[in-house]
């Protein structure tokens, strides 16, 4: 069966991403401030109604990484809250870009963006494709 993307067009970039699930816990229990430093309202609107927030907030923070990687750029280039994942209404995650990341993506020509999340109890992974 073929599955047509809602983007089209070529792949800019490509950013793939893991965080240790438990070492990023402990960093969000040392370090209070972190989550808002971190995550958009929505992000932390969503993961606060989970029992565990800390795997899908760790899969978050991956994406945030990834679209990085998927830009070429490092640390520092946008602020983390200029990355989000929203849910689309099927509960595919989304990615939300604004801010300096969205400028940077529009000179990289970038129209759209593929996110694909995972997470075990050990380990989250992100995947971000930015595409013409």
């Amino acid at each position: 069966m073929e599955v047509e993307a809602d983007v089209k067009g070529a792949v800019i970039g490509l950013g793939v991403d893991l965080v240790e699930v438990e070492r990023f816990g402990d960093l969000l229990r040392r370090h209070k401030k972190a989550l808002a430093r971190l995550f958009a309202a929505e992000e932390l609107a969503y993961t606060e109604t989970l029992a565990n927030p800390v795997p899908s907030l760790a899969a978050r923070f991956a994406a945030k990484e990834a679209t990085m990687k998927a830009l070429q750029v490092g640390l520092g280039s946008f602020d983390w809250t200029d990355v989000a994942v929203e849910r689309a209404p099927s509960g595919a995650p989304t990615l939300l870009v604004r801010g300096r990341a969205e400028r940077l993506a529009a000179t990289r020509g970038v129209a759209g963006w593929l996110v694909s999340l995972s997470h075990i109890d050990s380990v989250a992974a992100a995947t971000v494709v930015a595409c013409s």
